[in-house]
């Protein structure tokens, strides 16, 4: 799931996308409720930042294009929880 939200902001072959866990559920086989679940983790990670928190709006940021352009391993992600 986290790949998948993190790949439909980034938004391959155009440009980036901001999005809300609405949109990101029409554009994603996860449902809403589970898209909001795991957001606050990508965030934990600096994966996604708010565009805008009052509207719920996120974007990717450089860390998260950063690992899913494979040059952040995930163990790096693993490591922020220590």
């Amino acid at each position: 799931m986290d790949y998948d939200i993190l790949r439909c902001l980034h938004n391959p072959g155009d440009r980036e996308l901001v999005l809300t866990p609405r949109t990101l559920e029409v554009n994603t086989n996860w449902s809403r409720s589970g898209i909001e679940d795991h957001l606050p983790t990508l965030r934990e990670h600096g994966l996604v930042e708010y565009y805008d928190e009052e509207k719920s709006l996120y974007q990717l940021t450089d860390r998260g294009r950063a690992w899913l352009e494979g040059d952040l391993p995930t163990d790096a992600l693993e490591d922020d929880r220590d």
